[in-house]
């Protein structure tokens, strides 16, 4: 789920469409691939990427050095969030991102990074654990571009800027480039040839340029990328074309389509608690408040977390249990709620359409009595065989509130949350 709000993040610096993003963003997971791993897909489908060797120990980053044979070394962190280039090192070490020239430094720079957190603007304040560095070939820069592909709600699209690089979002918005593409047609020459125009390439560059655009598109749709990224994309002095960084993230309704990537996922930078919910095919998001949310639908679960921000309430998550859901999934998605210590309350709020409000019912009852649950329980219930549902719920013998809407479950709510902090002062 870290990756969703990456793309979220992406989203709002570059200007796709938020209505498609939020939506996405509550819908589906996706797989975030590190840079290595972009780049080793990309190099395999023929797109001018450097040399790069990956070392998790300062003696593996000597002998990658001696192994490229180049003069001139990027050494970059692996992780998945952005603006490695001005992070700070728990080490003390600054940036992310050195370009050096004197290589006998780089097994005492990668020891300041490998084991160490970086933090950047985009990394909790913890920041994030370093695992792996990249060692890559330098190559002279004669100008940087910004180019990525996206999947929008009516197709793919592409973005780009003649100006890329790490203030790509200082850049004027007018030069900002959107060329979406029909999927059926294809990427055409002409459309590639003009974006590379746009993007100020010329001559042999330009038509250099239009082939790696081509490229990138036919990964994007061959991986069932929902965002290829590249920036910068980068023209050298000699006339080459070069993808300098890249990231890339895959639909996870792909999977079963795309084994060898998903086999690649690593999930030391994800949230263990949406981790363990993906396990049981939970759509889980942690959030900062006390009421913790039980929803089906990503549509409710907005309107469920709105209504309580109206009446000044704060969620503690978003927590999908999704329209197919089983007694067992909704006792494990109570096992995530009660677990997270900050979550003083819970808010059930389903809508039986495909769902059976009987099937909530009973793995509700089955979770109070597994977990013996001690905070307060509001269950909000409508739709298919509620009648049923509701008689479980009120002759089960538990702690639980029981509403047909949510302003008076709310109120209730907020007043256990008033009395629990007015005990706690």
């Amino acid at each position: 789920m870290a990756a969703l709000r990456g793309v979220l993040n992406y989203s709002t610096r570059f200007g796709v469409r938020p209505c498609w993003c939020l939506h996405q963003l509550y819908s589906v997971r996706y797989l975030n691939l590190y840079e290595y791993q972009s780049k080793s897909l990309m190099r395999e489908h023929g797109i001018n990427v450097q040399k790069f060797i990956i070392a998790e120990t300062p003696d593996e980053a000597e002998k990658a050095v001696r192994d490229l044979g180049a003069n001139k070394i990027v050494l970059k962190a692996q992780i998945l969030a952005g603006g490695r280039a001005k992070g700070v090192f728990s080490s003390g070490l600054k940036g992310g991102v050195h370009v050096i020239e004197d290589l006998k430094s780089i097994p005492h720079l990668s020891e300041q990074m490998i084991g160490y957190r970086l933090i950047t603007k985009l990394t909790s304040p913890d920041g994030v654990v370093v695992t792996k560095v990249m060692i890559a070939e330098a190559l002279a820069i004669k100008r940087e571009t910004y180019l990525a592909i996206v999947m929008d709600s009516s197709g793919p699209v592409l973005l780009g800027s003649p100006k890329g690089g790490v203030n790509i979002e200082e850049e004027n918005p007018e030069k900002r480039i959107e060329v979406p593409v029909d999927i059926m047609e294809g990427l055409t020459r002409e459309k590639s040839m003009k974006l590379s125009a746009d993007l100020e390439f010329k001559g042999k560059s330009q038509e250099e340029a239009a082939e790696q655009i081509e490229r990138l598109y036919d990964l994007f749709l061959k991986v069932d990328a929902t965002q290829v990224e590249i920036n910068p994309f980068v023209e050298t002095p000699d006339g080459r074309v070069v993808c300098f960084d890249a990231k890339i993230i895959i639909d996870d309704s792909a999977k079963f389509r795309q084994p060898e990537i998903f086999a690649q996922e690593d999930t030391n930078e994800s949230d263990p608690r949406e981790v363990k919910a993906a396990k049981y095919n939970l759509n889980y998001i942690g959030m900062d408040g006390n009421i913790g949310c039980l929803v089906n639908g990503a549509g409710l679960g907005m309107a469920t977390m709105d209504i309580i921000k109206l009446h000044y309430g704060e969620p503690a998550n978003f927590l999908d249990v999704g329209g197919g859901v089983t007694e067992d999934q909704v006792l494990n998605a109570f096992k995530l709620l009660t677990n997270d210590s900050q979550v003083k309350c819970i808010l059930v709020n389903v809508f039986g359409g495909i769902v059976n409000c009987v099937t909530i019912a009973n793995g509700i009852i089955q979770a109070c009595k597994q977990i013996s649950l001690e905070i307060p329980l509001v269950v909000r219930l409508e739709g298919t065989n509620v009648e049923e549902a509701r008689e479980l719920l009120q002759s089960s013998g538990l702690s639980i509130t029981t509403a047909s809407d949510l302003s008076m479950p709310l109120l209730k709510l907020f007043l256990v949350l008033i009395n629990y902090y007015y005990i706690c002062l």
